[in-house]
């Protein structure tokens, strides 16, 4: 897409990838996003990808997305696009980069989670051709953030 770029999360980014979080309502009490960001970077699997645009000291971080495989499923956590960049088509360019990765792997199908109240973000997805499963996403915290 012109005048963006999709490229590897990198530690400068760390600070302005919490921002866009923030700006896109991801970020909840529980969970701490330097944590999270830590604990992907250890994943030999894998993917953190962010959106820039801009070079050097204009350079902007205006999407990420993290993808994940564990050998049936993968995952996708933390899409995000900036809301001034929103209807660019930049969250479809992230997706279709996941799905990519995905099925370079073998990956058979792709799980996320939206929140339901979330109707914006439900409809993204469904354009792209997700629908609900039969099942009921559980969580357990092992490890408090807080």
């Amino acid at each position: 897409m012109k005048g963006y770029r999709i490229a590897p999360f990198a530690e400068r980014h760390r600070c302005a990838v919490i921002d866009l979080w923030a700006a896109c309502g991801l970020i909840r009490p529980w969970n701490d996003p330097d944590k999270d960001i830590d604990r992907k970077l250890t994943d030999p699997v894998g993917q953190f990808l962010l959106v820039l645009t801009g070079e050097g000291e204009s350079e902007a971080v205006v999407g990420s997305v993290m993808v994940g495989y564990d050998g049936h499923r993968g995952s996708i956590y933390y899409l995000a696009v900036h809301p001034d960049h929103q209807s660019a088509g930049l969250g479809r360019w992230l997706m279709e980069h996941c799905e990519q990765f995905l099925l370079a792997l073998g990956c058979p199908k792709i799980g996320l989670a939206v929140r339901r109240s979330n109707t914006a973000v439900l409809a993204f997805y469904d354009r792209l051709g997700f629908a609900e499963d039969d099942a009921v996403l559980l969580g357990k915290r092992l490890i408090p953030d807080i």
